[in-house]
């Protein structure tokens, strides 16, 4: 009986020892994040919602007002410079769409 809760100890603690870099991993922000790809300005999906890269280039656009940028939107992610409203790409901080929300 002793060699058997040996065997148990032993299998247990490796089966541990193993799942410690996933573990670490997980609890880790910035272990799984993302570098996402630039978004073009002249994708469809950026013309839709009149992206630009730069937010004087939109001083035009009649729902612009100075001081909005994307890094001041509510869709902005700052940690991955992502924007919810362009899922798989990074936008620039600098940056303006006619959907831009003032952060709450």
């Amino acid at each position: 009986m002793a060699n058997r809760s040996r065997r148990e100890f032993m299998r247990n603690s490796l089966m541990g020892m193993a799942a410690l870099p996933l573990g670490a991993g997980i609890l880790s922000k910035t272990a799984f994040a993302q570098v996402l790809p630039r978004l073009d300005p002249t994708s469809d999906q950026a013309q839709a919602l009149n992206y630009v890269a730069n937010a004087a280039d939109a001083s035009d656009h009649p729902a612009y007002e100075e001081g909005e940028r994307c890094d001041s939107c509510m869709f902005f992610k700052p940690d991955t410079e992502g924007c919810q409203l362009f899922p798989q790409n990074s936008v620039e901080p600098g940056g303006w769409c006619q959907s831009w929300t003032a952060q709450a």
